[in-house]
């Protein structure tokens, strides 16, 4: 029957219960760790002029209705990063959110329509440092549930294990048979034909309307995702320049920007990024994005411009996006995100 849930029922609540209580010691556990660091909590509106400008997050529209009467759209956010990239231009510099975010179109064993981020900034910092953040905030995650390791569908990994670290350029080669890098240019431009080509010798299925985004993130579900973070966490970083989102370009290899991925047992846990302060670039990263979810979808979100703004008196820092939820699931060793949310949203 449409919107029943059985969670709130006694006996489905009983079963619930442990998990949720594991829940909340972890998430107190992480307040005090930030908290030893330094870093204040900070609470970002849910309500966004933008709700982000990547082309695959769909999000939840709703309208602002003032006294006069007069409308404006607005939008649930995917995720609290532009108000708390504002915050370090307003000059904070440590802080964290663990917040409910929203996205649309994503309901699954690891996705919910309204879940819980942690994010967390460091201000003229390296995100090698947001590195050790991820592995120590796994450990104390484990640590907190009783938990000596994490499982997930037949993988397993150490919790308390140094991550290893692992290149997406390496990670296509040791998993695909692909040097991706070489279908990459030094201005980042990206060569579809050749990537085309290399999944077809590896054997990897294709369509023609394919573009190089498109055959980049199949090998990354079909090859790569599924082999990281089994015996211990896998930080896979190095991101082409095409898929840098928010993050600014390598210093090292003008290729790749500064992005990484937290994986344990097969599951993503976290995104982060060496942040990008060219506004003009970011709104150009912006505009290719939304043509893109034009393309796909048939629809785009506005641009922030009070965030690209923000962003150009931004100092230098890194920043991180942890999904809660997963890493409870897997402390807590339940099979799907639900399981560890106190209230579900109700299912269609």
């Amino acid at each position: 029957m449409t919107g029943v849930s059985p969670w709130w029922t006694p006996d489905v609540h009983a079963d619930r219960r442990p998990r949720l209580i594991l829940r909340n010691r972890i998430a107190a556990a992480f307040r005090d760790w930030f908290a030893q660091r330094d870093f204040v909590e900070v609470e970002a509106a849910a309500l966004q002029i933008s709700p982000g400008n990547e082309a695959h997050l769909s999000a939840f529209a709703t309208e602002a209705i003032g006294p006069d009467g007069a409308r404006q759209p607005l939008y649930l956010h995917t995720s609290p990063e532009f108000a708390c990239k504002k915050l370090l231009a307003a000059g904070e510099k440590r802080l964290f959110s663990l917040s409910a975010v929203y996205r649309n179109r994503e309901r699954g064993p690891l996705h919910h329509p309204a879940f819980t981020m942690l994010e967390w900034y460091r201000a003229d910092e390296t995100y090698e440092s947001l590195m050790a953040d991820c592995a120590g905030l796994v450990a104390l995650a484990a640590e907190r549930a009783g938990a000596k390791r994490f499982s997930f569908r037949g993988r397993e990994a150490d919790p308390f294990a140094e991550p290893e670290r692992l290149s997406v350029a390496e990670s296509f080669e040791r998993h695909a048979g692909i040097d991706v890098l070489a279908t990459v240019d030094a201005d980042g431009s990206t060569d579809g034909e050749a990537l085309h080509a290399a999944l077809v010798e590896a054997g990897l299925r294709t369509a023609p309307d394919d573009n190089w985004a498109d055959l980049f993130s199949r090998v990354m579900v079909e090859k790569i995702e599924p082999a990281l973070g089994q015996g211990r966490a896998t930080i896979l970083y190095g991101y082409p320049i095409s898929e840098a989102a928010l993050a600014r370009p390598s210093a090292d290899d003008a290729r790749v920007a500064e992005r990484f991925e937290l994986y344990c047992c097969g599951v993503e846990l976290a995104n982060a990024f060496g942040e990008l302060t060219d506004a003009a670039e970011q709104r150009r990263r912006f505009i290719l994005e939304m043509d893109e979810k034009e393309r796909v979808y048939g629809e785009r979100y506005p641009i922030d411009e009070d965030f690209l703004a923000a962003l150009a008196i931004m100092p230098q820092a890194s920043g991180a996006a942890l999904g809660f939820d997963r890493l409870v699931m897997l402390a807590t060793g339940a099979g799907r995100v639900e399981d560890v949310m106190w209230t579900p949203v109700a299912e269609l």
